[in-house]
């Protein structure tokens, strides 16, 4: 557990190392590629790369009544689009915020802090956008969009203070 907490910046020996360009770049692959749902539609082949924002709106429906795949599948791959394009809009919110923080002279034990909250929370989000299909879990979902939410407004809000020297 100590080497974990070592590595996201939580611990003093680390205070010093701003751990943010390494948290943007994972976010920014992560919304970007790993959640992209581009391989959910190919392995159930309703990906259609002349339109592919319009593949599940277009075939899923008609996938499902011909039997390709079954209406579970058919939400999997609209949950699957809906991540996506959460995490895709909300990374420049993360990305200015980290920079704000850093430009600003916030701690990087602070930002490295708030970064590890961020990047919890969105994988709590993502997971939770893909596997829970009942209405009373998905404020899972919700709390963690929050969650992700907070960190970086904590981080713009600290930024700001700093800008303005007030703490």
């Amino acid at each position: 557990m100590s080497s974990l907490i070592s590595r996201i910046g939580l611990q003093t020996a680390l205070a010093t190392t701003n751990l943010a360009p390494y948290h943007t770049m994972f976010h920014f692959l992560f919304a970007y590629v790993f959640l992209s749902s581009r391989g959910l539609k190919n392995y159930l082949k309703i990906d259609h790369n002349v339109s592919p924002r319009d593949d599940v709106a277009n075939y899923g429906e008609r996938a499902v009544a011909e039997g390709k795949i079954t209406q579970r599948q058919l939400n999997l791959a609209k949950r699957n689009e809906g991540a996506h394009a959460n995490s895709m809009e909300h990374f420049p919110v993360f990305a200015t915020s980290v920079v704000f923080a850093t430009v600003a002279g916030v701690s990087n034990a602070h930002i490295n802090g708030a970064c590890a909250v961020y990047t919890a929370a969105r994988i709590v989000y993502a997971v939770s956008y893909l596997v829970i299909e009942r209405v009373e879990h998905s404020y899972i979902r919700s709390l963690a969009w929050w969650a992700s939410n907070v960190a970086c407004l904590n981080l713009l809000w600290t930024a700001g203070g700093a800008l303005n020297r007030t703490i």
